[in-house]
């Protein structure tokens, strides 16, 4: 009786139904076994899909419906699983053992059934928050492709704020992803480059005719809090394709200064950002200089504590602050340090931490993204940033010296952005 209750439990565990099917009911066991069995087959299946092409099977796990369906399927399995377990405990015969090894493999069968339970359960939880996550960013239909054989996004950071959200962008880049190797360049703009113009057909050629053009009131970052307060109608259907007419005309002139047709944006509010470092369990900087947190007063006297030089693990709140902080520093500074943080996030981001952290990672994700890549390209992109991040981002900081922000050469710019691509295919070989 107790190799019999041993096998029963062994039955549950590999073959949930199995142990119904030995000794107990034939209506349960092929309710298990099919559940199990239907289960085996799907995931067999997707990783005989990511062998042939991982980007299929990308596709599939990012597919909101599918992923809603799998979801609920899991946690139905996993009520089934416990339902099983209960009775596997029926069909032990527990009371026909000796004490010591009833208890042992009462034990056992809790432990089995608990943890059964709580992991698939777990799984179905995961991939509902997943469904929510990129139904509620990726909420675009259509397609983008590729402009030269690559992908450009323009990434917008903005620190949070109830007046400020958005309005002028801290952070102003380009990731231009090359479509068939994944081989990436991050290309920085400065938020204070004068002169800019718009690219060939933006309804901002009509309004500013000159180009933004009208000194320190002009900056590359100004331009979408001028468009969302004065110029909204030039952009009429800018909500409709999940963007604002602020993030258009930036985009417009961020075409102008590289020369890259941007295919996509993302702006990310940097006060979420925060709460995305905490839900990782916080990021590792080596900091170069002693940097304030707080002090928005010129003499420092609201200074609420200092980053001190050397390698430190930071949390959110600290990370936000190294990234942002102005004093005793330039903007350029500033810019470094803020490619600095987003680094170490991506360095960070380990599937380990994903799957132990996913809801808060999702949460904080929902609350900090901003994009209108359509959701059919989500799994293209997946697969260009596992690239990317295996090969390494390639870097151009367009900022002075190299660059004159106040008198800047465009055509010249734009060959350096060309130029960019070639050296990093070079380092690729």
């Amino acid at each position: 009786m107790h190799r019999r209750a041993w096998w029963l439990l062994l039955l549950t565990i590999v073959v949930p139904g199995s142990a119904q099917l030995v000794a107990g009911n034939r209506k349960l066991a092929r309710i298990g076994i099919s559940a199990t069995i239907g289960f085996w087959i799907f995931f067999l299946v997707l990783m005989g899909i990511g062998l042939i092409n991982k980007g299929w099977a990308i596709w599939l796990v990012t597919l909101p419906i599918l992923v809603w369906v799998l979801s609920g399927a899991l946690i139905a399995f996993s009520i089934l699983f416990a339902i099983l377990t209960i009775d596997t405990l029926r069909l032990m015969r527990l009371g026909r053992l000796y004490n010591r090894e009833r208890w042992i493999t009462f034990s056992a069968l809790v432990l089995a059934g608990v943890l059964g339970t709580s992991a698939i359960s777990y799984a179905g939880n995961l991939a509902g928050v997943q469904a929510s996550f990129i139904s509620s960013i990726f909420n675009q239909g259509g397609f983008t492709t590729p402009v030269d054989g690559r992908y450009n996004i323009m990434l917008l950071g903005a620190d949070a704020g109830a007046d400020r959200f958005g309005i002028r962008p801290d952070s102003i880049s380009v990731i231009s992803i090359d479509a068939a190797t994944g081989a990436a360049v991050s290309i920085s703009l400065p938020r204070n480059m004068q002169q800019v113009g718009f690219s060939k057909g933006s309804p901002m050629n009509k309004i500013y005719p000159n180009g933004w053009n009208c000194g320190i009131d002009c900056l590359l970052n100004a331009i979408y809090k001028d468009v969302e307060d004065n110029h909204a109608d030039a952009y009429p259907d800018a909500a409709s394709r999940g963007s604002t007419p602020g993030t258009e005309a930036t985009r417009d002139a961020v075409e102008y200064v590289t020369g890259l047709e941007i295919q996509s944006y993302v702006l990310v509010d940097m006060g979420s950002f925060q709460n995305l470092i905490d839900a990782i369990g916080g990021i590792n900087i080596d900091v170069k200089e002693r940097l304030p947190i707080g002090g928005q007063n010129s003499d420092l006297s609201d200074v609420k504590g200092w980053i001190e030089v050397g390698q430190q693990k930071m949390d959110g709140y600290t990370a936000l602050w190294y990234a942002r902080s102005r004093h005793t520093t330039s903007d350029y500074d500033r810019m470094r340090r803020q490619h600095e943080v987003e680094k170490a996030v991506l360095a960070q981001v380990e599937p380990a931490t994903v799957l132990t952290r996913f809801q808060s990672i999702a949460s904080a994700g929902k609350k900090m993204v901003r994009t209108d890549i359509p959701s059919a390209m989500l799994s293209q992109y997946v697969d260009l940033a596992v690239k990317a991040r295996e090969k390494g981002i390639g870097e151009l900081r367009l900022v002075p010296p190299t660059v004159d922000v106040i008198h800047p050469n465009f055509p010249a710019i734009r060959e350096m952005v060309k130029e960019s691509f070639v050296i990093d295919e070079v380092k690729e070989q």
